[in-house]
């Protein structure tokens, strides 16, 4: 999505009029794709140098400390997967892996992908696994492996 060049930081957050960008799921929370249309304003702003570390709010911290290579390859591999090119998304994960095999946003990838998209639930428990060894306090991890053990034991 590219974003007008007078754009404003609220705007692209918070659009004015006509259509909001997102919709509410039936408990009233806003979507997955409106808070991936909304991350990815974001991101466009970042790189037109728009957004600056002055804005008030929360601010993305890279904790992983992932280079800008790392960086621009899980979003690739994040965009590969929103349009449905699995293969291609794979591809990218596990060359990141190979280069890094303690990765804990690679292989969150890599489980979410293979529990969400190719349903390959032992293999998304194992990856997330892997994670909690690395960080056994990732709650989301912890939880998204414990409902694809419970996929697992549906017949």
């Amino acid at each position: 999505m590219c974003l007008h060049p007078m754009t404003s930081i609220d705007e692209a957050i918070h659009p004015s009029s006509g259509y909001q960008g997102f919709s509410l799921t039936p408990t009233g929370s806003l979507s997955m794709t409106s808070l991936l249309h909304r991350v990815r304003n974001l991101r466009n702003l970042k790189r037109n140098n728009t957004l600056d570390g002055s804005m008030a709010g929360p601010s993305w911290k890279n904790v992983y400390r992932l280079s800008d290579s790392q960086i621009s390859s899980l979003d690739e591999a994040e965009e590969k997967m929103e349009k449905m090119d699995i293969t291609g998304a794979e591809e990218i994960l596990l060359r990141l892996l190979e280069d890094d095999p303690k990765c804990v946003p690679v292989l969150n990838n890599l489980a979410h992908m293979n529990g969400r998209y190719l349903s390959d639930f032992e293999k998304a428990v194992e990856y997330y696994e892997k994670v909690l060894e690395i960080e056994p306090d990732n709650a989301w991890a912890r939880d998204e492996r414990r409902r694809y053990q419970r996929y697992l034991t549906y017949d």
